[in-house]
């Protein structure tokens, strides 16, 4: 699965059939111009020594496809950022803890991503000066009247996840997106993400 924004994109391999995890690499983005793109990597969770790195890679391009010319690697478009209107790279920015809402500094090396389509979607969480991949999680997503509902597809740390559906009530308020729920564990949840522009 490659999920590809504006600004940053995520590549992850998983097992369709089971849930079961494989590797997840991705980070900033931008066009050269030839017809490669250059790839700043953020996280890798096979080869950490590569975070940081920047990559150029020969790809061609079309409404439906895009090949990576060197590894000979095809992707299949599954949306082109609808019917969902949360496409976008956000870090959470505030989470909901002993009944305050704690901001969280999204300039700091720890992280927490999530990237979505039109109707896809993931979490990373990670650290960019440790190079530390910590876990992952992601499959398909709809926004439908203010109802945010995610269907897991792979979770790195817990598969018995897969397959699980998540609701939670969102809203976007001063361009930031605030949902309410339950975590995958059962456990009431408030947070808050703000989109990311650039690096």
């Amino acid at each position: 699965m490659l999920i590809v924004t504006e600004h940053y994109l995520v590549s992850t391999t998983y097992d369709k059939n089971s849930g079961a995890f494989i590797k997840t690499r991705g980070g900033a983005w931008k066009q050269n111009a030839n017809e490669t793109i250059n790839l700043t990597l953020e996280f890798d969770s096979e080869n950490p020594d590569t975070v940081g790195t920047q990559d150029d890679f020969n790809i061609m391009m079309n409404k439906e496809t895009l090949i990576f010319l060197d590894d000979n690697v095809k992707f299949q478009r599954l949306d082109d950022g609808g019917p969902g209107i949360l496409n976008g790279a956000w870090l959470m920015s505030a989470r909901m803890k002993d009944g305050t809402l704690q901001q969280r500094n999204t300039n700091k090396a720890r992280k927490t991503m999530k990237i979505l389509s039109g109707s896809r979607f993931q979490w990373i969480a990670y650290n960019t000066e440790t190079k530390t991949y910590m876990a992952t999680g992601g499959g398909t997503y709809t926004s439908i009247d203010e109802r945010y509902t995610e269907t897991i597809e792979f979770f790195s740390k817990d598969p018995s996840k897969v397959g699980l559906q998540l609701e939670f009530s969102y809203q976007l308020i001063d361009g930031n997106w605030q949902h309410t729920g339950k975590s995958s564990k059962g456990d009431p949840t408030h947070e808050v993400w703000s989109l990311r522009k650039s690096l």
